[in-house]
C-alpha cells in the first residue's frame, strides 16, 4: 500500500474512533488508561486535568503510546498503534478548538485552569490487523 493510501486509512480510523488507550511511562514501566481522542491530521489531542498522574508522568517522560480503533468484533478489526511524544497545552485556542459539552462533567468550563489538552505528536504509526495483511508503517 502506498503512503498516501495508508495515511488516508489511518485518518479514517481516527475519524471513526474517539476512545482508545493512552500509555505513559512511570518508573520505566507503562501505565495505560482509556481516553477520548480528537485529531487534526495525524496529531491526536486528549483532555485531562493538570492534577492527574498522567500529567505528572508526561512531565517526567513525554513518550506515549496509543491504541485506537479496535472494536472487538473480530480478529480482522483494523486499529492503529501510535507512538509519539506528548506536550501539554493549556492555551485558550486549543481548549476552544477541542472543547465538548461532555467535559462540563469534569471541568468548570473551557477556562478551568486545571484543564489541559495533551497534544500527541506521532513518531511512528502502524496500521494493524487489516484483513489478511501485514502491519503497515506510515513514514512520519
Amino acid at each position: 500500500m502506498d503512503q498516501a493510501t495508508l495515511k488516508k486509512e489511518i485518518e479514517q480510523i481516527m475519524d471513526r474512533h474517539s476512545t482508545g488507550t493512552l500509555a505513559t511511562v512511570i518508573n520505566d514501566k507503562p501505565s495505560s488508561r482509556y481516553m477520548t481522542f480528537f485529531h487534526e491530521g495525524l496529531t491526536l489531542y486528549t483532555p485531562t486535568s493538570i492534577d492527574t498522574h498522567k500529567a505528572e508522568e508526561i512531565e517526567a517522560n513525554s513518550n506515549i503510546h496509543v491504541l485506537l480503533g479496535y472494536t472487538g468484533e473480530g480478529y480482522n478489526d483494523a486499529y492503529i498503534e501510535f507512538e509519539g511524544e506528548a506536550i501539554m497545552r493549556s492555551d485558550s485556542e486549543t481548549k476552544e478548538r477541542f472543547w465538548i459539552d461532555h467535559l462540563n462533567e469534569y471541568f468548570d468550563g473551557q477556562e478551568d485552569p486545571k484543564l489541559v489538552f495533551l497534544e500527541l505528536i506521532p513518531r511512528n504509526i502502524r496500521l494493524m490487523n487489516r484483513s489478511g495483511e501485514n502491519p503497515q508503517e506510515l513514514s512520519i
